[in-house]
């Protein structure tokens, strides 16, 4: 029953509680949506299945706050299903029974479910094995989001139920676009200047709810004065990146640093180092990478390399941050502007890979020793040629397994130091033809 009191238009008191401006602004349409064209065009994949009435189940894989939910909520809207939202982290066993129960009857009474599931990849396998039997009796329409790698956090029966769609970081031109429709909904303009407006929308990391929480504070600023990029960062923290070290973000980042090496480009190295670093990276686990670089990319070409990197992870640990961060840069950018050659890794793994085909092959005799008569009587050690009485110090010997032959893995580059060792091989395979006959 009404209080006394109301009056008969009284606003609900849910309509009166202020709201985020984040949740005002949200579109009530996909084509309001800001930036993800590549999925919600005429031609993208979502655009042709609301076209062709065929919407699949889906997994929106994308970093926070590009529109994972909002996309969501809008295919249930265009499709006529009944949208249910649940989130991973909150949601158990018991909890989801009832959802496929009630989303059972829903059916039966005609109505169809949208399930959409935030965090989808923090159910363990069993879990999300839940899913499939509803999802192949059209019981529910699943659209999972997740931040991470789809590929490595879902199973490949899940996978093989829903395709994966990609959702992109919003460009700073989808942030402006983000703005303008603040600025419209608050009634008035956001007091900074161009230079600090653009900072502002650098904040947000692609992040369109932060970009609006951002704005919101701004707003809430008592000035009437137009603000610079100094004034608004004294007053604004800037949001941190998204890094997880766990994560997607970490491996896309090391990727991107060991191939700028590999690429020998040392600005782009420096730049993916520094992200790491200003994200909270380990440097230790940097010092690592940075040395494992050497070996596998620059190897024999530079053999200095690799004492340049551990010297600088030794360094690091005798001064520790942020002075020993600049020896771990000195050893990148010598190793970007070293000459290349995977030459010895790519040996090593061919050599790995003969080792467990041939088996257990024994040594050729004469390379074997002989400490007892018997192991002479068979053979062992008889005509080895010791290398110091040859002349060259090479004998020209074959030291491979009788029955495998002589093999070729190492074939250095004609970069670096790796020229002399081509040389060098070369020299040694003429004696051991005129040796050998």
């Amino acid at each position: 029953m009404a209080d006394l009191f109301d009056s008969p238009d009284a606003t609900p008191p849910e309509d009166r509680a202020p709201r985020p401006l984040a949740d005002r602004l949200r579109p009530r349409a996909l084509d309001e949506v800001i930036g993800q064209h590549q999925l919600l065009g005429p031609d993208a994949p979502l655009g042709i299945m609301l076209a062709s009435g065929a919407l699949s189940s889906l997994v929106l894989w994308g970093p926070p706050g590009v529109g994972k939910t909002t996309i969501a909520r809008l295919l249930a809207d265009a499709t006529d299903l009944h949208f249910v939202q649940i989130s991973a982290i909150f949601t158990g066993v018991p909890e989801l029974r009832k959802v496929f129960e009630a989303a059972r009857h829903r059916r039966t009474n005609g109505q169809g479910t949208l399930l959409f599931v935030d965090e989808i990849h923090r159910f363990n396998k069993a879990q999300q094995d839940g899913f499939l039997p509803h999802m192949e009796d059209g019981t529910i329409l699943l659209v999972g989001a997740t931040t991470e790698n789809p590929s490595f956090e879902l199973n490949a029966a899940l996978l093989s139920r829903a395709q994966v769609l990609v959702l992109e970081r919003l460009s700073l031109a989808d942030l402006e676009r983000l703005a303008q429709r603040a600025e419209k909904e608050l009634g008035r303009a956001l007091p900074l200047d161009g230079a600090a407006r653009e900072a502002l929308l650098e904040m947000a990391d692609g992040d369109g709810r932060a970009a609006l929480n951002l704005i919101e504070q701004v707003m809430a600023w008592k000035t009437d004065a137009r603000l610079d990029t100094a004034q608004l960062t004294r007053r604004l923290m800037r949001r941190a990146a998204q890094y997880d070290k766990s994560g997607d973000g970490h491996y896309n980042l090391i990727s991107a640093l060991h191939k700028s090496v590999r690429g020998s480009d040392p600005d782009a190295a420096l730049y993916w180092f520094a992200r790491m670093l200003e994200a909270g990276e380990d440097p230790r686990f940097l010092a690592r990478r940075i040395t494992r670089m050497a070996v596998e990319d620059i190897g024999l070409a530079d053999p200095q390399a690799q004492a340049i990197c551990i010297d600088s992870w030794q360094t690091y640990e005798r001064l520790g941050s942020p002075e020993g961060e600049l020896a771990l840069a000195n050893a990148l950018v010598y190793l970007a502007l070293a000459p290349k050659s995977n030459a010895a890794y790519t040996a090593y793994k061919a050599a790995r890979a003969d080792a467990r085909r041939t088996g257990s092959l024994i040594p050729p005799k004469h390379i074997l020793n002989a400490p007892t008569r018997l192991m002479k009587e068979q053979g062992y050690g008889s005509g080895y040629s010791y290398d110091h009485d040859a002349e060259d110090g090479f004998s020209g010997q074959d030291y491979f397994p009788e029955d495998m032959g002589r093999q070729r893995f190492y074939a250095p580059v004609e970069r670096g130091f790796e020229r002399e060792l081509k040389k060098r091989i070369e020299y040694f395979e003429r004696l051991r033809r005129e040796r050998n006959g």
